[in-house]
């Protein structure tokens, strides 16, 4: 076996062992220093949040239904940080990411499915920004589809690049590329001149349609997948460990408490962006009665004309870009957790890389050679669709480990908190069934 492909992993190992402490912090008496150095897991978490799967329900759900389905974004987005919250205080309390815990915890059948539904994860998510990236690439610079999709397969090398310079350094080209498409999308929101006391309305008070009708729950329940992603419950627990706190009792409230911070914050953020393209897509395809546009090369086509802005557009597609070069870096990442977590096997980065990008482009050049444009809209919603019926497999080991307080001592959940937990985890599992019931009865 060659050197430094393929080597086994001691059980003891931390997750991500050439980050794990990597990043130092102040331990100055002013609260915002300290804060400062936790600032940047809970934004590499939020891209997956913003990604292309979720430019395609969103859009598909705003120029269908108006603004109906933006209490769903709001619902998904407070399930996201509850979620996300657990998953970083379990990464800090027991030093320990989720696949590794779930390994030592379950036995190997156990282990085994819960690892394969992760892997399925993680390649629908990666399928998504393969697309995505590509419909950008093709929008902006008129590349062929089948290359654009090629082409994204390059963007290991900036990965590779980046992680050898430091964890700092990729934080920092994530939250750079969030800044632009929170930037990008106000300029839309400007543009699009939505109504907002509707919009506001839609967003607080949920209306029955939304688990009555079934082709609004097929959409609604693609924005969960695309909202809450079960690779980032792992990726979560892992990239936590990468600030340099101490290993005590008081280091660690201190960790998980700065971390939650830093996580509601950038989750706030993702709320705001998958709200806008919601909002836009709304105001102007909906109010203009093209319902239908569920396409994200559609979108762009009417995107200047109905809004009366030429810029309009190409605003649209860069935003589009840096979603979809945002999103391989976090996707990369959960695929070394997961692989090292569940099979205590380390791959080189190139080689992993390259695997579980084949994964995500062969169905797509499948798909592109043989439907084109049109069966990419599709495979964008059903691969969000897929990311939701995979979360309960992340989200029930979730609560059970941090509600065991054998794992979690003084940092297991409180009642409160684990029946929010669980009650979270019943809503998503009993959202998948009624999907499920409703398509086997030809009503989505």
């Amino acid at each position: 076996m060659a050197t430094g492909v393929i080597t086994r992993a001691a059980i003891t190992e931390p997750s991500l062992p050439e980050v794990h402490a990597s990043v130092g912090i102040s331990h100055s008496s002013l609260y915002w220093r300290r804060l400062l150095g936790f600032l940047g897991p809970g934004f590499l978490i939020s891209v997956g949040y913003m990604d292309p799967g979720n430019w395609a329900t969103d859009i598909a759900g705003g120029s269908q239904f108006g603004y109906t389905l933006l209490f769903v974004i709001m619902l998904t987005n407070l399930m996201a940080i509850l979620l996300q919250s657990l998953s970083l205080k379990l990464g800090v309390a027991t030093e320990r990411d989720l696949a590794q815990l779930c390994r030592e915890s379950y036995g190997r059948k156990v282990s085994f499915v819960l690892w394969i539904m992760a892997e399925v994860a993680i390649a629908a998510c990666d399928l998504a920004e393969v697309i995505g990236s590509a419909i950008a690439l093709e929008l902006l610079f008129h590349i062929p589809l089948l290359i654009g999709v090629l082409i994204t397969g390059l963007d290991v090398m900036l990965i590779l690049f980046l992680q050898r310079w430091g964890f700092r350094y990729v934080e920092s080209l994530v939250i750079a590329l969030i800044g632009a498409i929170i930037a990008l999308f106000g300029v839309q929101m400007i543009l699009s001149r939505p109504d907002y006391w509707p919009a506001l309305h839609a967003l607080l008070i949920p209306s029955p349609s939304i688990v009555t009708n079934g082709a609004m729950l097929y959409i609604a329940i693609g924005i969960l997948g695309a909202t809450v992603m079960p690779h980032n419950l792992y990726l979560h627990s892992s990239i936590v460990q990468s600030r340099r706190y101490k290993r005590t009792p008081e280091g660690k409230r201190e960790a998980i408490h700065m971390a939650n911070i830093d996580s509601a914050l950038a989750l706030t953020i993702a709320l705001f962006v998958n709200a806008a393209i919601l909002v836009v897509a709304a105001a102007v395809f909906h109010r203009s009665g093209h319902f239908d546009v569920a396409a994200i090369q559609e979108a762009f086509k009417l995107l200047s004309p109905l809004v009366g802005a030429g810029a309009a557009s190409t605003l649209f597609a860069i935003a589009l870009l840096a979603s979809g070069q945002n999103s391989s870096i976090t996707g990369t990442l959960a695929g070394q957790v997961v692989m090292e977590g569940f099979i205590h096997l380390r791959l080189s980065p190139w080689l992993r890389r390259l695997i579980t990008r084949s994964l995500a482009i062969l169905p797509t050049i499948v798909v592109v050679a043989f439907m084109g444009e049109r069966g990419t809209e599709k495979l964008l919603i059903l691969s969000q669709v897929i990311l939701s019926f995979q979360l309960s497999f992340a989200v029930v080991p979730l609560v059970l480990l941090t509600g065991d307080r054998k794992r979690m001592g003084e940092f297991v959940n409180g009642r409160w908190l684990q029946a929010l937990a669980w009650t979270t985890a019943v809503a998503i599992a009993g959202l998948n069934a009624w999907l499920l019931a409703q398509t086997i009865l030809g009503r989505s």
